[in-house]
């Protein structure tokens, strides 16, 4: 075995630049906690001095993280004046919390799974799974984070305007389940949307669901929309208008099941939607940034969650279209198509 030594020294550099990401993670996670993209946001060019006072913090670790920040392309660094600048066009992902592409809250979910490492490995020698209450809280928080700007953005816009009569049902009165709604992000933006409409958020994580609650409260939410700690197969409730899986049915052990509890609990005429994180149906074509992230989530989090529990059929985040329709059709749907989609997202809407 003698590999061309130049091939090797691209790809150290390649693992070079991801151990440099993940290390400078940290970074970035701690100038979100500390405001210092906030503070730069819009701001022009600011000296370390100027940042720290901006921020009340001190200069000499600030000055350290700026060089950090420069060094990785996050913040433009000006020679001439010793100063530097956060693009307006790095704004959105970095420092603004309702941005669709804000992306700081997946370093929280990164850091939990390093806190897991261990038990990750454990499955991974065993082939049993990990309850999603099982890891550290910091993926719950991050989870919630880094998807709630996206539901706000695209839920009703788009998502649910590309299911058939959906709105008109929602804005006249209509009965709606999110099942798996963890913090309740989802249901609490269509709960505000639809005020005529009644909605249940359904989970089987306990703690997930006092935060829905708190989140409602937190929002001043009307009197139409409830939480309820129970199994996605366990519902009692029916004669649903619509029932949403956003971002959880690859997490159950036996989606196929969801699916089927779902079609029985849905009023004749009612539609289910699905939401999943984008991905194409083969390995070859899901070779990206995004399917990259996905497929580790999916290795540390969302495999061993369906293994946890009964069947286990770890369908996987990156399961992509044709085996999601393929199975919400063998739950009985008499149709299934993709409606709509966004970079991280494919939506599904399936028929009764």
């Amino acid at each position: 075995m003698n590999p061309d030594p130049i091939l090797v020294e691209q790809f150290a550099g390649q693992v070079v630049t991801d151990i440099a990401a993940t290390i400078s993670g940290v970074m970035t996670n701690i100038g979100h906690k500390l405001g210092l993209y906030k503070a730069m946001a819009g701001a022009g060019c600011l000296s370390s001095s100027d940042l720290a006072n901006l921020t009340g913090n001190d200069e000499r670790y600030i000055r350290e993280w700026l060089n950090n920040q420069t060094a990785g392309g996050y913040v433009v660094y000006h020679k001439d004046s010793e100063t530097y600048e956060l693009p307006d066009h790095h704004a959105p992902v970095l420092a603004n919390d309702d941005s669709p592409v804000f992306l700081v809250p997946a370093l929280e979910v990164a850091a939990s799974l390093w806190m897991d490492e261990d038990k990750i490995i454990d499955v991974f020698k065993s082939g049993e799974g990990i309850a999603w209450q099982d890891h550290h809280h910091r993926l719950f928080c991050g989870s919630e984070s880094l998807f709630r700007p996206g539901y706000k953005t695209h839920l009703i816009p788009s998502w649910i305007s590309a299911l058939d009569g959906l709105t008109d049902k929602l804005n006249s009165g209509a009965k709606v389940a999110d099942i798996g709604c963890g913090h309740g992000a989802s249901t609490i933006v269509m709960a505000n949307a639809f005020p005529e409409s009644q909605f249940y958020g359904f989970d089987n994580h306990a703690q997930s669901i006092t935060t829905a609650k708190e989140r409602a409260d937190d929002e001043n939410c009307g009197d139409n929309l409830a939480f309820k700690t129970v199994a996605a197969k366990d519902y009692s409730e029916k004669d649903f208008d619509l029932i949403c899986f956003m971002d959880c049915l690859h997490d159950m052990g036996d989606p196929l099941g969801a699916a089927v509890k779902a079609k029985q609990a849905l009023k004749p005429g009612g539609s289910l939607m699905l939401v999943e994180p984008a991905a194409q149906d083969c390995v070859s074509d899901n070779i990206n940034p995004v399917s990259r992230m996905y497929y580790a989530a999916s290795t540390a989090v969302c495999t061993p969650c369906s293994k946890s529990q009964e069947v286990g059929l770890a369908l996987g985040a990156q399961a992509g279209p044709g085996a999601l329709i393929q199975l919400l059709q063998d739950a009985g749907f008499s149709s299934a198509r993709q409606v709509a989609e966004t970079p991280f997202n494919i939506v599904i809407e399936a028929r009764y």
